[in-house]
């Protein structure tokens, strides 16, 4: 069982922050001042990581595919990697990049990168993903296009190197996709079957799916982003646009906030307002009286003891006076004096 991760200067898993990976995609659209624009973005919204796509045309479709074109209008240059890398860290970000061919698997460890971010497409192209596993850097593992199988599959592959460090983000592999398609349960199930930490790589339009991700349990969570939806490509359309990922940041922590603890009872802050009955005198009581249910009442402040223990006070006895309205406290009381002492 893996419950908490080092990824860089940053941990993810039970008892820590939601590592939010913001997703620039092919949203550089080939223009180097856009990819560090929007890794400025990214930084001012307070994401934990800032994370590009590594690919070659040529090692994913023959040229006579017409996505050949599509992707090749697409590819992130190689010799912007270190740039884009030491542009986050100066930022105070992780960088992370998708690799999609052997050659862009070692570009990317030749960078320091302080894990792989690995693209559902990939999920069953086990030598690339055996290949990666072994440098034993961090693995996030999309699972779009996935089956239990191919997911149980993937985790054995990093296994087998000796590579503990696995973390699977549930993701539907559509752009966009419909809340009814994106399946958060399978959250539960990726942890029940593997023991990982568990996130959500949310393809849906604006971020309430993210939220409800967080909220079930997300311990990683990534979303597209952009300069501009009205801009030419495939990830604008379906992206975040700067002001709405920073908007979604402060959502999660506030969503992370809000879960807060398990354990039911009145808040100090409650407390201290008042505003519910607690057991009062009704009358002066006098040091030494036996207390007798003619004496007390329910009435605000909630300051003296609860009213379900009324019953209880009866017999008890006044350690010193109590004044008529003075809520009524244990340590104003004392039992009963002992009739075999």
């Amino acid at each position: 069982m893996t419950e908490r991760i080092q990824i860089g200067d940053k941990y993810v898993g039970r008892g820590e922050p939601v590592f939010v990976i913001a997703e620039v995609g092919s949203n550089h659209n080939r223009d180097l001042e856009q990819a560090k624009r929007l890794t400025e973005v990214a930084a001012d919204a307070g994401v934990d990581a800032v994370k590009f796509q590594l690919f070659r045309a040529g090692a994913l479709y023959a040229e006579a595919d017409p996505m050949f074109a599509v992707m090749s209008a697409n590819e992130l240059p190689r010799e912007w990697v270190n740039e884009l890398a030491a542009q986050a860290r100066a930022r105070g970000l992780i960088f992370l990049a998708s690799p999609f061919d052997p050659e862009s698997v070692e570009v990317l460890h030749d960078a320091g990168v302080p894990a792989y971010k690995w693209a559902s497409s990939e999920t069953v192209n086990l030598p690339l993903l055996r290949q990666a596993a072994a440098h034993q850097l961090p693995m996030i593992i999309a699972t779009g296009m996935c089956d239990l199988a191919d997911v149980g599959t993937a985790v054995d592959v990093v296994r087998a190197v000796g590579n503990e460090d696995i973390m699977l983000l549930q993701c539907a592999s559509l752009y966009p996709a419909a809340p009814a398609q994106v399946n958060l349960r399978v959250m539960d199930t990726l942890w029940q079957a593997f023991r990982v930490p568990v996130g959500f790589s949310d393809h849906t339009l604006g971020f309430s799916v993210t939220l409800a991700a967080v909220a079930r349990g997300a311990r990683i969570i990534e979303k597209h982003f952009t300069l501009s939806r009205d801009m030419k490509g495939p990830d604008h359309g379906y992206a975040l646009e700067p002001g709405e990922l920073k908007q979604m940041v402060t959502a999660i922590r506030d969503v992370e906030a809000s879960l807060g603890s398990s354990l039911k009872d009145m808040l100090p802050e409650e407390k201290a307002q008042a505003r519910r009955e607690s057991i009062t005198a009704a009358v002066d009581i006098p040091k030494g009286a036996p207390i007798t249910p003619q004496m007390l009442l329910t009435r605000r402040p909630a300051w003296g003891i609860k009213p379900r223990y009324l019953a209880a006070l009866t017999g008890l006895t006044a350690q010193r006076d109590i004044r008529a309205g003075e809520p009524v406290t244990w340590e104003m009381l004392s039992s009963p004096p002992n009739p075999q002492s």
